[in-house]
């Protein structure tokens, strides 16, 4: 158990394994509290050699994650909330640890694009995956960068377009998620899939992500630096960027000006 005192998630290292749960139930919405113990968390897992994967759950029966704090949206509070969030990309781009979620129940927003950052992903059948941020009126920064990345540009323009939501099934099928199985059997698929990965040498898992992110190809820090700064010095500053998270705290519907 880690000796830091968290208050929105809970963390326990086993073996190998360094298990990281959002602990805000039922919604566990990613506010910055949460966002300041994620990073911290994962800084304090790159200073343990030993360990050699990184799990991220949800507590709760509703899911995994509803994403960010829409409160942390507002005008005044994005600007700074946006890049601190970011972080926590930075910091799972930067590291050699194998990095796993695993999902159940509603996946959405910044929970979406947290579990898409993992290397692997083992989802239960009830897993709803999206990135609903077009319809407050914003686009997800690494959800732009993740899904046309993962699973191709038609269906990417379509999710993000449309702000839907998929099952864990079609995701499996698009390349998002590695392995779906009944929720009560989610536990025990992570279990299986964790002695699999931790079977293999330390070192080697290490060399072996690093060539592999090489071989993909995809910049992603550069690619989150460039979103990141579009989305705060271009989409922020648009009238309806502002609308519809207003309309959503408001509870009614957004009336788009398309300024």
């Amino acid at each position: 158990m880690a000796a830091h005192n968290y208050q929105t998630i809970q963390v326990d290292r086993l073996g190998r394994v360094y298990s990281i749960t959002l602990n805000k139930p039922p919604l566990n919405i990613i506010d910055l509290a949460m966002i300041e113990e994620l990073c911290t968390a994962l800084r304090e897992v790159e200073s343990q050699p030993e360990t050699s994967v990184i799990v991220f759950r949800g507590a709760g029966p509703k899911g995994f994650s509803a994403g960010v704090s829409i409160h942390d949206h507002t005008p005044d509070r994005a600007p700074n909330v946006i890049p601190r969030f970011n972080d926590i990309f930075r910091l799972l781009a930067k590291t050699d640890k194998v990095t796993v979620a695993a999902v159940h129940g509603i996946c959405l927003g910044g929970g979406c694009e947290l579990a898409t950052m993992c290397d692997l992903i083992i989802a239960a059948e009830t897993a709803k995956f999206g990135q609903p941020e077009i319809k407050l009126g914003q686009p997800p920064p690494v959800g732009l960068i993740l899904f046309p990345y993962l699973m191709g540009y038609r269906k990417a323009a379509e999710l993000l377009f449309t702000g839907a939501s998929i099952g864990a099934a079609e995701a499996q099928s698009l390349g998002l998620v590695n392995r779906v199985v009944p929720e009560e059997q989610l536990s025990q698929a992570l279990e299986d899939l964790l002695r699999e990965i931790t079977a293999q040498s330390g070192i080697i898992l290490r060399h072996t992500k690093n060539m592999l992110r090489r071989a993909a190809g995809l910049d992603f820090e550069k690619a989150l630096q460039e979103s990141e700064d579009y989305f705060v010095q271009t989409i922020l500053k648009t009238e309806d960027a502002k609308e519809g998270i207003f309309a959503f705290l408001e509870k009614r519907a957004p009336q788009w000006t398309h300024r």
